[in-house]
């Protein structure tokens, strides 16, 4: 009867084990359209094309902790560095994250190139394109607390590298930034990539450019991975110094269908630094066992010289 019993309690942890492996697998897949909300300071996380020529180099880090308090939620740290050049109408850029769900870690990282066209004094055209290197890798240690070294599982946890490649298209001007972008563009001719999935944005942004004390944005992008679609709608006001008119804080909100709403910050810490916190909660089911996503993001941008009054 003893016997009869340990084995019924060690199926039975496997069962729950594979329960939540299920569902930690289902959350993975979810997150494969890993991607900010404070992107607008730095559209670069979503598209290679994305340029601004009123830099030389800007550098950003960003920190992650989506749905606190669930069990194994995503947590992501990203990093970027874009340099612009001028006389080439050339930017190159490399960005990497690192998302870990569970016992599952994904690492990534991109090099891009981009080009600049210029349309009028007003408009320019933006092209992207990227290449990066994707990783899958899985804590085992973890796995073994669970599951007392079982060996059909054990098989389907195996180390996978893939390389992929982003596209982007932009058309801009100071106001208005109108874009198109692929993620993970090479997963659509490699259907045996379960890293990554094809993730594809339409957005259009508008920041006014006034000599009040206050400005305002607004922001809204479409996002389509797999069979799902969300759409996501951002407002922010700016609020300047009396003396020069530079933005020295902001506040905003946003809206992500079908179920989260947030908001958003950010101080001009310095010219060139520049620190963003944001907060969202997702106000479905999952809402019961988190406390919500909080991120934070630094940007460094290093300003042209001389400066450039026609930039944007």
């Amino acid at each position: 009867m003893l016997w009869w019993h340990d084995n019924f309690v060690f199926n039975m942890k496997k069962i729950v084990f594979l329960i939540i492996f299920s569902a930690l697998y289902i959350t993975g897949f979810s997150q494969s359209d890993i991607r900010l909300n404070n992107y607008w300071e730095n559209p670069y996380f979503i598209t290679p094309a994305y340029i601004t020529n009123i830099y030389s180099e800007v550098f950003s880090m960003a920190a992650r902790k989506q749905w606190a308090g669930f069990p194994g939620a995503p947590s992501t740290i990203f990093a970027s560095a874009t340099m612009y050049l001028d006389k080439l109408q050339t930017q190159f850029g490399v960005k990497m994250f690192k998302d870990q769900i569970g016992y599952t870690t994904t690492t990534n990282v991109s090099i891009s190139y981009a080009y600049a066209a210029a349309l009028n004094e007003d408009w320019r055209l933006h092209l992207g394109v990227a290449g990066s290197y994707q990783n899958l890798n899985y804590d085992l240690s973890k796995v073994a607390e669970a599951t007392q070294n079982d060996p059909e599982l054990y098989e389907t946890l195996i180390t996978e590298t893939n390389y992929n490649a982003d596209l982007g298209l932009e058309l801009a001007s100071k106001p208005f930034r109108v874009g198109i972008a692929s993620q993970n563009f090479a997963s659509l001719f490699s259907p045996g990539n379960k890293q990554e999935t094809n993730t594809n944005f339409l957005y259009a942004t508008y920041r006014n450019y006034s000599e009040n004390p206050i400005d305002f944005s607004g922001g809204a992008c479409g996002v389509q991975y797999g069979k799902m679609c969300q759409l996501e709608l951002t407002a922010s006001a700016y609020f300047k110094t009396e003396e020069e008119g530079k933005d020295r804080f902001q506040v905003g909100l946003f809206y992500r269908t079908t179920s989260e709403v947030g908001f958003l910050c950010g101080v001009n810490i310095t010219d060139a630094l520049h620190l963003s916190y944001s907060y969202d909660y997702n106000v479905s089911g999952i809402s019961r066992s988190s406390y919500g996503t909080h991120e934070v993001m630094l940007i460094y941008r290093i300003p042209r010289d001389p400066e450039c009054h026609n930039c944007y």
